[in-house]
C-alpha cells in the first residue's frame, strides 16, 4: 500500500498543477477569449519519433542505449528485456525499464517550438503528447496554425472535434461459469494479472464492484503497471487498490472551450455521470456482487473479467460529451503506464474529413496502442440500422455491435375487457386477482378544474394540482411524453407523485410522438409499467376513454368505470430467440471516406450483448435519472457490448500473455456463433419503430464474424495475425495518401498497393471484384499439430477456388492459403458467403466473405 500512497502523492501534484495552469487560463478570460476571437483547439503532432517508436528503433538494431528511449513522468510501456521480433506471439510486452530523459526532451522541443514560432503572441498549450504521439494540443488562432504546419518539424495540424458515450446475466448468457472461467481456475482467477484500460466518464471507487477485500487469494497490483491515482477532494487517498490500480482524468480541451460545468462534470476521475462505473464493471466489475434496485433483488453481478485490473482514464463527462484532445491524452497516457487493453465506449460525433475515415487522432493514436502491443475495443456506435452507420473505422480497432441477449422483463396490464397489454417496469404487481379502477391525472385535478394544458400535468409530474381523495386506492394513468426523452420529466417523479396521492400503481401510455425510442425496464417501488407501443397505448387510451361516464348535460366526468391490475415485472423470463442485432447497432458497409465509398474492411467485428444490461451505478450518476441513487442501472447500447468483448480478452491474455493484439482479435473473430439459441440464424432488427417486426436474417455487415463464443475464443487453434507494418503498408497503398500517413507516424511510405482485402484479417471483404482478385490469408497454428480442411461458400456472383484445400500445421508454424475470386455478373448489391477451416482435433474456424460490387468486363 505504500507504493499506491507515494503514487497518490504524485497524482495530487500533477492534479493541482494542472488546476494551477486551468485556474490561470481561466482567471484571465483566456478561456471564454480563446473562442471569442476565432482561436480554436487543435492537436499539433511532430514529426520527430515519440518515446515509443524510439524505443522499439534502438531495440530493432540493438543499441544499448534502450534504457534512455524512454518517457518522462511516471511512465514504462515496456522495458529493454524486449525483443525486436515483430510477432508478438513470441514477445510478452510487460518490461520494467522507466527511463526519464527523452520524453522530456521531446516536450522541451515542442515548447521550444511555440516560442519561436510564436513569439510574443498569445496561446494555451494543454497537453504534451510524448508516448504514443509526439505532438500537443493548444488554443490557438487559424493564422498561428497555419504558421505551424509550414515549420519543418511539424507533422500535422489539426482542429480538436467532439466525441460522445455510445450509450448481468450476461456471464451465464455466454458460457463463462461453465466453460471461460473454468479454464482459468473460476472466477476468483479469471483475469488476474491484466489490466484493462478505460476510456470513459470516470468511476465509482467506493462500489463494491471495485473493492479489493472479497478474498483472502493473493491479488497483488500487476508489477508492469505503472499508473497513477490521482487525488481530489471527490477522489480521495484510497480510492485506489489493489482492483483499480489507476486513475486520472483529462478535460484541458473542453475547460479551455468554456463548456466544462465543475459542480457537475468534476475535475478528477470520479464519476458523475455513471456511464464509465457501468462498463467497469461489465468488463472487469468483481463476482457475485447483489444487485439490488428499488428494493428488489436482481440476482448477482460480475464482470466478464473479475479479477481482472482496472484503470479509468476519464476523458468524457456528463454536460457535453469529450473532445479528441482530451481522448489522445488519454490513451497516450494509458500506454505509458502500460495497461494490457483499453476500451473505449465512444465514437465521434461525426465522420471525420480528409482522405480516409482512418486518418484521425484517436485512430492514429490508437495505432501506436497496437504497436505497443496493447489491444484495442471501440464501440460500434448506436447509429443503426442504415448500411454505413458505422463510427468505428479502422482495421486495427476491434469494433463491437450490439445484440439482445436471452434474458427479458416482461410486464403486463390486464383490462377489464379481458385484453392484456404487455408493458416494460420493474415493478411489483397490483395484489392479486383485485382489479383497480384507472384515473388519468388531467382528469383527477383538484377542485374539478379543466383539463391542464402543462404537459407535466398529464405527465404526473406535480401533486401538489391532484385530487388525493380521488385518486386513492385507484392506478393513476401518466403520458410518457418527449419531454421524458429530454430528460424534462421523468418516471421517478411520477412515482412520487403517484406515492403522494396514494395511487395503487401508475401506468404511463406512450405518447404518439415519441418514435424509435427503446424504453429500457424502469424500477418502481410501486406497482406499474410503461406501455412502449405508441398502437398499445391507443388500445388502452379507447379503452379508457370508452369506459368513462359523463353527465350528459355538462359532460362532468361523474365515474370512472375503466378497471386494470398490473401483473409486475420482478421476475426475467429466458427466451430462444437471442442473440439478435439491436436497431441501434451501427452497421457496415465500413465508410473509407466521407464521400461514403467503402473500405475493403469488415465491421462490425462482432456482436456482444448491449440490451438491457445491469452494470454497476454511480452513486453521483445523473446519466440516467431513473436509476438516481441507485448502486446498479440497466442499460443499453454499442456501449455495454465493447466493455464485455474488453473483459473476454482480459481472459484470452491471461492464457495466452504473448497474444498480440490481432491474435487475440483472431481468437475471438474464428470462433463466434452464427445461431440463435434455436439453432436458427442469427437476425437483425432493420427499423426503430415495432422493431422486431421487421428483422430478417444477419449479414455479416450486421454481426462482423457473428456473437461472440466466451469459451471457443480460449481454444482457437488457428490464428490469423497482422502488426503494425501491416497496417501500415495498407495505409499507403491509399492513394494519395503517402504525405498524411508520414505526418502522423513519422515514417515515409515505400511503394504499396496493399489494400484492406489484402491484410492478414480473419475476414475477407472486397468492395469492388473488377473481374478477378487473388486473396491471401495466413493462419498460425497456437495448438498442437493438426490436419485442416478448408470449405467455403461463394457469394452469390462469385466463383472461388482455394489452394491447398488440405493443409497439416504443426504447432507454432505458419500455413498461406489463397483464394481466387472471379465475378460471374455486374451487381452492385452486396453478397455474402464463408470460409471454414476444419481441423481434425476438433478446432474449426470461420471467416466471412463479403463482397460488394461485383464488375464482369464484356468481351
Amino acid at each position: 500500500m505504500e507504493v499506491a500512497r507515494r503514487k497518490e502523492h504524485r497524482a495530487a501534484a500533477a492534479a493541482l498543477l494542472f488546476a494551477v495552469v486551468v485556474l490561470g487560463v481561466l482567471a484571465g478570460g483566456a478561456g471564454v477569449r480563446a473562442f471569442e476571437d476565432g482561436t480554436a483547439v487543435y492537436i499539433v503532432t511532430m514529426k520527430q519519433a515519440p518515446v515509443f517508436h524510439r524505443r522499439l528503433n534502438l531495440e530493432k538494431f540493438g543499441s544499448s542505449r534502450v534504457a534512455n528511449a524512454g518517457g518522462g513522468g511516471s511512465g514504462g510501456g515496456g522495458g529493454a528485456g524486449d525483443t525486436p521480433s515483430t510477432s508478438v506471439l513470441r514477445r510478452p510486452r510487460h518490461g520494467s525499464a522507466k527511463p526519464m530523459n527523452y520524453g522530456s526532451y521531446l516536450i522541451r522541443l515542442q515548447n521550444l517550438l511555440l516560442k519561436r514560432t510564436l513569439r510574443g503572441e498569445h496561446y494555451i498549450k494543454l497537453y504534451s503528447y510524448h508516448y504514443l504521439v509526439n505532438g500537443f494540443a493548444v488554443v490557438i488562432s487559424p493564422q498561428q496554425a497555419d504558421k505551424l504546419s509550414r515549420r519543418n518539424e511539424v507533422a500535422n495540424v489539426m482542429l480538436d472535434y467532439s466525441v460522445r458515450t455510445a450509450t448481468t446475466h450476461t456471464p451465464e448468457f455466454l458460457g463463462l461459469p461453465q466453460g471461460a472461467w473454468v479454464q482459468e481456475g473460476g472466477p476468483q482467477f479469471a483475469g488476474q494479472g491484466v489490466v484493462v484500460g478505460l476510456i470513459d466518464t470516470g468511476i465509482d471507487p467506493t462500489h463494491p464492484s471495485f473493492a479489493d477485500d472479497l478474498s483472502t487469494d493473493s491479488y497483488p497490483v500487476p508489477a508492469h503497471y505503472s499508473g497513477i491515482c490521482e487525488v481530489t477532494n471527490d477522489f480521495p487517498s484510497g480510492s485506489c487498490n489493489r482492483k483499480l490500480v489507476g486513475a486520472r482524468h483529462f478535460a484541458a480541451s473542453a475547460i479551455t472551450r468554456g463548456v466544462f460545468n465543475a459542480s457537475q462534470d468534476l475535475a478528477s476521475p470520479s464519476d458523475s455521470d455513471g456511464h464509465g462505473t457501468h462498463t467497469a464493471s461489465i468488463a472487469a466489475g468483481n463476482h457475485g456482487i447483489p444487485v439490488v434496485v428499488a428494493g428488489h433483488q436482481f440476482g448477482n453481478a460480475s464482470g466478464m473479467a473479475p479479477r481482472a485490473h482496472i484503470a479509468v482514464y476519464k476523458a468524457l463527462y456528463k454536460s457535453f460529451g469529450g473532445f479528441a484532445a482530451d481522448v489522445v491524452a488519454a490513451i497516450d497516457q494509458a500506454a505509458e503506464d502500460n495497461v494490457d487493453i483499453i476500451s473505449l465506449s465512444i465514437t465521434p460525433n461525426r465522420r471525420p474529413p480528409g482522405l480516409a475515415t482512418f486518418f484521425n487522432p484517436i485512430d492514429m493514436a490508437l495505432l501506436s496502442a497496437v504497436k505497443a502491443g496493447i489491444f484495442v475495443v471501440q464501440a460500434a456506435g448506436n447509429t443503426g440500422p442504415s448500411p454505413k452507420s458505422m463510427s468505428s473505422y479502422s482495421p486495427w480497432i476491434f469494433t463491437v455491435g450490439a445484440s439482445a441477449h436471452d434474458r427479458v422483463y416482461n410486464n403486463y396490464v390486464v383490462l377489464g375487457n379481458n385484453l392484456t397489454i404487455q408493458g416494460v417496469g420493474l415493478a411489483p404487481g397490483t395484489d392479486g386477482d383485485s382489479m383497480y379502477s384507472l384515473i388519468a391525472a388531467p382528469h383527477a385535478l383538484k377542485n374539478n378544474t379543466v383539463s391542464p394544458t402543462e404537459m407535466s400535468l398529464g405527465e404526473c409530474q406535480d401533486s401538489s394540482r391532484l385530487d388525493a381523495d380521488l385518486i386513492k386506492g385507484k392506478i393513476l394513468v401518466c403520458s410518457y411524453s418527449i419531454r421524458f426523452v429530454l430528460g424534462l420529466s421523468s418516471v421517478k417523479q411520477a412515482l412520487d407523485t403517484a406515492n403522494n396521492v396514494s395511487a395503487a400503481g401508475v401506468i404511463f401510455y406512450l405518447d404518439p410522438f415519441v418514435l424509435g425510442f427503446q424504453l429500457n425496464p424502469t424500477p418502481m417501488r410501486m406497482p406499474g409499467l410503461i406501455i412502449p407501443s405508441s398502437d398499445d397505448s391507443k388500445v388502452f387510451l379507447t379503452y379508457y376513454n370508452d369506459s368513462l361516464v359523463r353527465d350528459e348535460t355538462s359532460g362532468r366526468i361523474v365515474r370512472f368505470d375503466a378497471v386494470a391490475k398490473i401483473l409486475g415485472g420482478l421476475n426475467p423470463n429466458y427466451g430462444n430467440s437471442a442473440p439478435k442485432v439491436m436497431f441501434y447497432s451501427a452497421r457496415g458497409p465500413d465508410p473509407e471516406d466521407n464521400s461514403l465509398s467503402n473500405a475493403d474492411i469488415l465491421k462490425p467485428n462482432l456482436i456482444a450483448p448491449g440490451s438491457s444490461i445491469w452494470g454497476a451505478w454511480s452513486s453521483l450518476g445523473l446519466d440516467s435519472a431513473e436509476f438516481a441513487g441507485e448502486s446498479f442501472a440497466m442499460l443499453s447500447g454499442t456501449s455495454m457490448a465493447a466493455p464485455h468483448v474488453a473483459g473476454l480478452a482480459a481472459l484470452i491474455k491471461q492464457k495466452f500473455p504473448s497474444f498480440s493484439p490481432a491474435a487475440i482479435a483472431s481468437a475471438l473473430s474464428t470462433t463466434t456463433t452464427l445461431s440463435d439459441r434455436q439453432g436458427k440464424p442469427i437476425m437483425a432488427q432493420r427499423t426503430y419503430s415495432n422493431p422486431d417486426s421487421t428483422q430478417s436474417p444477419a449479414t455479416a455487415f450486421d454481426m462482423g464474424n457473428g456473437f461472440v463464443n466466451a469459451t471457443a475464443a480460449l481454444d482457437p487453434g488457428i490464428i490469423f495475425d497482422c502488426g503494425y507494418n501491416d497496417f501500415f503498408s495498407f495505409l499507403c497503398g491509399i492513394n494519395g495518401s503517402s504525405p498524411v500517413v508520414t505526418n502522423y507516424t513519422g515514417n515515409s511510405c515505400a511503394a504499396s498497393t496493399m489494400t484492406g482485402a489484402d491484410l492478414n484479417l480473419p475476414s475477407i471483404t472486397i468492395a469492388v471484384l473488377n473481374q478477378t482478385r487473388t486473396i491471401t490469408r495466413t493462419v498460425t497454428n497456437v495448438a498442437a499439430d493438426e490436419s485442416y480442411t478448408v470449405s467455403y461458400s461463394a457469394p452469390y456472383g462469385t466463383v472461388v477456388s482455394v489452394a491447398p484445400a488440405q493443409f497439416v500445421t504443426p504447432s507454432g508454424q505458419k500455413q498461406l492459403v489463397t483464394f481466387v475470386v472471379n465475378a460471374t455478373m455486374n451487381s452492385s448489391t452486396a453478397s455474402f458467403g464463408s470460409v471454414g477451416f476444419y481441423g481434425d482435433k476438433g478446432h474449426q474456424a470461420i471467416i466471412p466473405f463479403s463482397v460488394i460490387s461485383k464488375v464482369v468486363y464484356s468481351s
